[in-house]
């Protein structure tokens, strides 16, 4: 990065920044429709566009590694792996009406102040930084390593901690989902059970007694 706001400034942008601020327009608007949409399947693949445009923005700022492992795990993983959880789950494809929440607002409110408090600590501390797009790429592996190794170990191995968890918790999730059809089950078939015994004793009785009321019949006639 260089300090080149001498030689540079924001009423004469470049090809490459007015690039970057269309893909930009373009990937917000596709994270609005993911997190707008009512369509599960609709919402994963808004996703696709919304974690394609990071990768092209990481490329137009030269971090071309960043920018592959955006595609190969994100686009690549986490995305497929959504669809292979919609299909199971069977997901419906349409609209659905638990795609919705009451909280709309309350989520909005959050999201806002989650957003401003990052632009704002993202300006002030690069507010004089520039990066010179017309020269060595500053997004290497050997510069990401160094960088990610050397002062990001902690959040590294947190974000590791993290993931777990959630793989833990979808694991045990899964479990108690499966316990609780298979209790529905037994119980549906206990009761199905059950009705039909109570129809066959009916049957039965109803048999007995009509057996039982033919020889009166007979002695009346």
């Amino acid at each position: 990065m260089t300090l080149a706001a001498e030689t540079h400034g924001f009423l004469s942008p470049t090809g490459v920044e007015i690039a970057f601020l269309l893909v930009g327009l373009v990937t917000f608007g596709a994270a609005l429709v993911t997190v707008t949409t009512r369509q599960l399947v609709h919402a994963a693949l808004w996703l696709v566009v919304t974690l394609g445009g990071l990768a092209v923005e990481y490329l137009l700022l030269t971090a071309e590694f960043i920018a592959w492992v955006q595609v190969l795990i994100y686009v690549g993983s986490v995305v497929v792996l959504l669809l292979f959880g919609l299909m199971l789950t069977k997901a419906p494809i349409g609209r659905s009406p638990d795609a919705d929440s009451g909280n709309r607002w309350a989520a909005l409110a959050v999201a806002l102040a989650a957003a401003a408090a990052l632009v704002w600590v993202v300006v002030d501390a690069f507010r004089t930084t520039w990066i010179d797009l017309d020269g060595p790429a500053a997004g290497s592996t050997e510069v990401t390593g160094e960088s990610l190794f050397q002062n990001w170990v902690l959040p590294f191995e947190a974000l590791s901690v993290l993931l777990l968890a959630a793989l833990v918790g979808a694991i045990v999730l899964s479990r108690k989902g499966k316990a609780n059809a298979t209790a529905t089950r037994t119980g549906a078939t206990a009761d199905r059970t059950r009705a039909d015994g109570t129809r066959a004793d009916g049957a039965d009785r109803t048999d007995t007694a009509a057996t039982a009321a033919e020889p009166g019949k007979d002695g009346v006639r």
